[in-house]
This record gives C-alpha cells, sequence and structure tokens, in this order.
C-alpha cells in the first residue's frame, strides 16, 4: 500500500518514458485527472482517457515523443511537496522552473494549476511537483 498517490502517478509516467512506452495505466483521482489536464494543455503528454471501470476508474496516458528522435516530451518529473515535508508557497514566492521553460504544478484553493495561471489569479498554495 502506498501513501503517497501523487508520487506513485509521476514514478509511473517516469518509469513508463524512460521503458519507451507509448501508454501507461494509473488509478484514477481527482488530483490525478487535474494534473493530467494540465499536463495534456502544456503539451507534456499526447493524448489522455479516463476510463470508468471498477470501484476507483483509471486514467491511461499516451506519452509524447519526438518522431525523429525519439526524445520524449517530459525530461524530469520532480516530486516537491510530498506526506512528510509539504511545500506551502505565497503568490510573491511561486517557483519558475528553468526560468519559465518548465511548469511547476500548484494545489491552491481555486483548483490544481501552474505558476503561471497562479500569478495571474494572484494565488499562492501546495507546490506538487515540477515537470520540464
Amino acid at each position: 500500500m502506498f501513501t503517497d498517490p501523487i508520487s506513485d502517478y509521476l514514478t509511473r509516467v517516469r518509469n513508463a518514458i524512460k521503458a519507451n512506452h507509448r501508454v501507461v495505466e494509473i488509478p484514477a483521482s481527482n488530483i490525478k485527472k487535474d494534473i493530467t489536464k494540465i499536463l495534456f494543455d502544456k503539451g507534456y503528454i499526447a493524448n489522455y482517457k479516463f476510463v470508468d471501470e471498477g470501484p476507483q476508474g483509471s486514467i491511461k496516458i499516451a506519452l509524447k515523443y519526438h518522431p525523429v528522435s525519439k526524445i520524449p516530451a517530459v525530461t524530469k518529473l520532480q516530486r516537491v511537496s510530498r506526506p512528510g515535508l509539504r511545500k506551502y508557497v505565497s503568490v510573491e514566492n511561486l517557483p519558475r522552473v528553468l526560468n519559465g521553460l518548465g511548469i511547476a504544478i500548484l494545489s491552491t484553493s481555486k483548483g490544481v494549476m501552474t505558476d503561471k495561471e497562479a500569478r495571474v489569479q494572484n494565488v499562492g498554495g501546495e507546490v506538487l511537483c515540477y515537470v520540464y
């Protein structure tokens, strides 16, 4: 039994990318669905599908690679806030990942969003992960 479902999500995606898999299947939850939508909107994954089978359901994610060189779109997924050490930031201290080239995914009072969206909406929150 794992105690951190977001770390499990990121690890499954990271392992599938390292193994050059095209599709990865992950147990679903609302926060994982929100993270998946953000990754799709920002172009880090090719497609996704929510499957409502069983008690929990699952998320099928089609990973994105460069067509010629086969380099994955996601080079790093890094968990920041974890159950043992939560990382909260105010709007003034929002992180910039790779000087704005990557994204930080935050859980705020207005929902799960990227660092850029949080700056626009003037909200801080818990930094879930960095993606680049």
